[in-house]
């Protein structure tokens, strides 16, 4: 059944592969790909990447692919600074300050399909978005989750300063401490927020609702300019994945659903992001961080967006030659 399985993705990437026009040079052999690692947090973004990996796309297509797993973006922020790993799934403000403050070299190079939901602990008596004022709501700075809080904290005709934002980093440390009931709410993303939401604590938005488009995959421009096939590659495993999620029952893939952190009882439950294929990231959407960054002084109000959208490999996604 497995020969199979390998054998199914290989007519398929034979299929993705005949795209490219006649006459241009051929692939690198298989033997010559170099090794490509991607960090991620424990969120639900990555599932075709998690697909391809454990149901053999990425192994018929001949890439080595390893991904890490982060629990705080700080400490993904960090490992891609010092190169420990080519790319990562990240959000836009966390990039632009890569690349603001840090002076790190990235491009962004696909949207990822995700959402984070706003949960407030069932022992707070939050109902409403004017309750919460003088709130302590968890974020982590100069990411999403704070992005988002701002946001949602504007749409209630609140400004910041009218609730308490205690930084908490780690993902499963916010999500702990709702449970113990030390803080009142926060932005988590599933599998975090569908746990959150199973013991009884309540989502009272979601980032889709606010309209927030925020997640991509980035590369280092080292990577981008040395490995410009396997990221190729890597996108085609992505599309691949999406498919597969697409043409197949979850049954047959919600061991990668639990690998993932889900609860085996969750799997079932849990709300899945409408998965679509390889697309460039929203330049609106970095353009509106890129303004939030600048009002809170995060960043200098001289940046500007320095080539941080990568177009080489969408909205086609075909492998690159």
């Amino acid at each position: 059944m497995k020969r199979l399985v390998l054998l199914f993705w290989f007519i398929l990437f034979f299929l993705y592969s005949c795209q490219s026009k006649k006459g241009e040079n051929s692939f690198l052999p298989l033997s010559e790909l170099q090794p490509l690692t991607l960090g991620m947090m424990p969120t639900l973004e990555g599932l075709p990447f998690h697909i391809a990996k454990s149901e053999g796309i990425y192994d018929s297509l001949g890439l080595d692919l390893t991904i890490l797993p982060f629990n705080s973006a700080d400490d993904r922020d960090a490992a891609f600074q010092t190169g420990q790993m080519d790319g990562m799934i990240t959000d836009y403000p966390s990039a632009i300050v890569l690349q603001a403050i840090h002076h790190t070299d990235l491009g962004l190079i696909l949207k990822n399909d995700g959402y984070f939901c706003f949960i407030v602990s069932k022992k707070s008596r939050i109902n409403q978005l004017e309750e919460l004022k003088n709130k302590n709501i968890a974020v982590s700075r100069n990411t999403v989750i704070e992005y988002a809080t701002d946001l949602l904290l504007g749409k209630a005709g609140m400004s910041y300063t009218e609730v308490n934002k205690p930084e908490i980093g780690l993902t499963p440390l916010r999500l702990q401490m709702l449970q113990c009931n030390q803080i009142d709410a926060s932005f988590l993303p599933d599998p975090a927020a569908s746990i959150a939401m199973n013991s009884k604590h309540r989502s009272l938005i979601s980032t889709q609702e606010l309209g927030i488009d925020f997640t991509a995959t980035a590369f280092s421009r080292k990577a981008i300019d040395e490995k410009r096939r396997e990221i190729g590659l890597l996108v085609t495993g992505y599309n691949l994945g999406v498919d597969y999620i697409k043409m197949h029952p979850q049954k047959e893939w919600e061991h990668v659903l639990i690998e993932m952190g889900v609860p085996e009882s969750l799997t079932g439950l849990i709300a899945l992001p409408n998965y679509q294929k390889a697309t460039r990231p929203s330049a609106e959407g970095v353009e509106k961080a890129m303004r939030w960054l600048k009002e809170n002084r995060r960043i200098p109000e001289t940046y500007s967006e320095k080539n941080l959208i990568d177009t080489t490999y969408t909205p086609t996604a075909t492998i690159i030659k």
